[in-house]
């Protein structure tokens, strides 16, 4: 499967995303390399490739895959371009980690479902990358061992510095709340039942026409309740919080409490600006171990069920958005092939010191709003 014991990845998309992973798996991940990469602009695909050596480029993603040269894939182009490629992937029983969303419909990513269902085995990983992030790791694993008793609310704050131009507010829940929609699923082992959605007065930095900041209010199977303040324009960076309220105590991810510092009269730290510095170790961490699952003929971590499922939330969430009611989630009846897919932290503990560092070949180094 693999080309002398590493995996050939072809990339999918090279916008931000797209090229920041790029550089991982030729810099940071162990037992890859880009083989390939793929955009419809290829002027933009070519100038990626050539930094990358025995890297090609390409305009269509399924000629790609067809290639000798290519064992998985990763996209990481526009979400409405998702469907197409999953569904090439699984033409060529291509392994592949598809940046969220899955795809930007409930229809269509049950439709991935199915035609994954009919492949007969699991081949999708979503990039829900706060399931890889070291603090929620650890929250995840203090709920499963029952640290706090039985879960009874998470208080969840998502807050960006800024939204570029034609951010809608129907975005914050696409693109922004479907990370704490995934948490909320993965954390509490529950599905999600209702959406209610709140909208104060417009902060005065809000954009025209953007519904800024919201509250969200997630009700789950088992009983439990979610609120998610999600603050797109706060102007002051980048932060994400979980807290969890359980029987006996309650625990927070999320604090990125970093280098403190007392100088010139005043203390404090820094505030990341995006998701791309908050979020690099669990990037890193859930692409190693993509990789290494691959490679040993698995697939693990979020699955194209959970995408699926995220997807319906945020139609409800929509609707709840713009007509003021709770809403209801309707879910299709969850398939065999999915019924034991939930990512463990054992799964992930094995990989933690692979992630982050330098390449292990010793290879140094040399579109998406939202998350």
């Amino acid at each position: 499967m693999t080309h002398n014991g590493t995996l050939g990845v072809a990339v999918i998309g090279t916008g931000r995303m797209g090229s920041d992973h790029v550089r991982r798996l030729d810099e940071v991940v162990s037992g890859a390399r880009v083989s390939a990469v793929v955009d419809i602009d290829a002027a933009r695909a070519e100038a990626v490739a050539a930094r990358v050596p025995g890297c090609t480029a390409w305009t269509d993603p399924a000629a790609a895959m067809a290639s000798a040269d290519v064992d998985a894939v990763l996209v990481a182009s526009p979400g409405p371009a998702h469907e197409a490629a999953l569904l090439a992937a699984f033409e060529h029983d291509l392994p592949v980690l598809c940046e969220k969303p899955l795809t930007p419909d409930a229809a269509s990513a049950l439709r991935v479902v199915q035609a994954e269902t009919r492949l007969g085995h699991r081949r999708v990983q979503v990039g829900f990358m706060r399931r890889y992030d070291a603090e929620f790791r650890q929250l995840k694993a203090l709920l499963d061992g029952g640290g706090l008793g039985r879960a009874l609310m998470l208080h969840c704050t998502h807050r960006n510095a800024s939204t570029p131009p034609g951010f809608t507010s129907r975005m914050t829940i696409n693109d922004s709340v479907v990370h704490e929609i995934d948490v909320t699923r993965w954390l509490l082992g529950q599905e999600i039942t209702a959406v209610t959605v709140l909208r104060p007065a417009p902060s005065g930095d809000a954009p025209a026409g953007l519904s800024d900041p919201q509250l969200v209010l997630l009700e789950t199977s088992g009983g439990a309740v979610v609120d998610v303040e999600i603050f797109v324009n706060c102007g002051f960076g980048y932060q994400v919080r979980c807290e969890a309220v359980g029987e006996r105590g309650t625990a927070r991810a999320g604090d990125a409490h970093g280098l403190y510092v007392n100088a010139a009269g005043r203390w404090g730290g820094e505030i990341a600006q995006d998701y791309v510095v908050r979020f690099r170790d669990a990037y890193d961490r859930q692409l190693q171990t993509w990789v290494d699952a691959t490679r040993r003929g698995e697939t693990v971590g979020p699955s194209a069920w959970d995408g699926y499922a995220a997807a319906a939330v945020c139609e409800a969430g929509v609707r709840a958005q713009e007509t003021g009611l709770r809403t209801p989630v309707t879910l299709t009846e969850r398939p065999g092939l999915y019924a034991a897919d939930e990512a463990t932290a054992e799964e992930l503990t094995a990989d933690d010191t692979k992630a982050g560092g330098a390449k292990a070949s010793g290879t140094t180094a040399g579109a998406h709003h939202g998350r």
